[in-house]
């Protein structure tokens, strides 16, 4: 199977070339694409040295599956003409999320949604980390109403954010991806403001979260904010639900879905946190506890490395999916 990976520079695509190689896919040929001007640069993909080539070059080489990360502008020219010659596309930028005839698709809830579209997009990493702890209480419980306060990590702005950190800690002079300092602050600033004064980011989770659920009567309001970690996002949720429930059911529904962690034993100190997270594929979830203001309600506290099931995982997971329900031939590994 080939496989082409647009964006393999960049941090989600250094990070999406790890989680490939960890997978079972049966790649026999790997296809590093960059921009104009990271054509030639190398990588390394299972111990072996590849040069990166460019979009016409990829599309030419029609690859069974076209990992994006590349940003919304070049996924929404470039996605099409993979699509034309046979590829499925897995985009993880914006640009296909909130397409009616595209499903968007975290595989753990709704991987059957992918039906015979070419065009496969992966959900905002808030979002994903989100609706995998949502998932087993809305479909237990019903989910009337969320508050959502997310402390996101630099990472999720890529290398620049990054490298401003780890500047100001050290003193080093750094391009800025932030209009403030971000080491020793908290930034509520993530995307770009719209009108209404909420951020692309918040209002994503909104959008996102209903349409992966299928309930657009989910009554949801977001505040998004960037802390100076690089481990991974957390998220405070306030969760109201349409009937009563015991804690410990929140627990058993948490348990029985794929992919997430609890980690519920406050007495001991036990709960997610970001720097416990990095580098694994999990859901973590945690500090389950009655919202004591309101009737049917309570709250929880959710980590993830927003860089692994926040992105490359959960792409890695649809090419899983699509490679055994797709009917994709598969070969010798290389």
């Amino acid at each position: 199977m080939r496989v082409a990976l647009v964006g393999a520079t960049g941090m989600v695509g250094s990070e999406m070339i790890k989680v490939l190689e960890e997978s079972t896919l049966p790649i026999t040929e790997f296809i590093p694409v960059a921009s104009a001007k990271s054509i030639g640069k190398k990588v390394s993909f299972k111990g072996s040295t590849f040069t990166c080539i460019g979009l016409e070059q990829a599309v030419a080489a029609q690859p069974d599956i076209a990992l994006f990360s590349a940003g919304g502008s070049v996924s929404l020219e470039w996605a099409p003409k993979f699509a034309k010659v046979g590829s499925f596309v897995i985009d993880n930028s914006s640009a296909w999320r909130m397409d009616k005839n595209t499903p968007l698709v975290v595989p753990e809830i709704n991987a059957t949604t992918i039906g015979d579209s070419k065009i496969i997009a992966n959900p905002n990493c808030s979002t994903i980390q989100l609706v995998m702890a949502l998932k087993p209480i809305h479909d237990k419980f019903g989910i009337k109403r969320l508050v959502i306060s997310t402390y996101q990590s630099v990472s999720g702005t890529g290398y620049k954010a990054v490298n401003q950190m780890n500047g100001e800690r050290t003193g080093a002079e750094t391009e800025q991806a932030y209009p403030y300092q971000i080491d020793k602050n908290c930034i509520p600033h993530c995307d770009d403001f719209l009108d209404s004064g909420y951020t692309k980011e918040e209002m994503k989770m909104v959008n996102e979260t209903k349409k992966i659920l299928g309930d657009d009567s989910l009554r949801i309001t977001a505040t998004a904010v960037r802390v100076p970690v690089d481990g991974g996002h957390s998220e405070s949720v306030n969760i109201e639900l349409n009937q009563p429930f015991e804690l410990d059911e929140i627990v058993a529904a948490l348990n029985t879905m794929p992919g997430v962690t609890v980690q519920n034993d406050s007495k001991n100190n036990i709960y997610p946190m970001p720097l416990m997270a990095k580098g694994k594929n999990d859901v973590f979830v945690g500090r389950i506890r009655r919202d004591e203001s309101a009737d049917n309600a309570f709250n929880m506290w959710i980590v993830a490395d927003n860089l692994r099931k926040g992105a490359a995982t959960n792409a890695v997971q649809i090419a899983e999916y699509i490679t055994a329900n797709k009917l994709i031939q598969k070969e010798t590994t290389v």
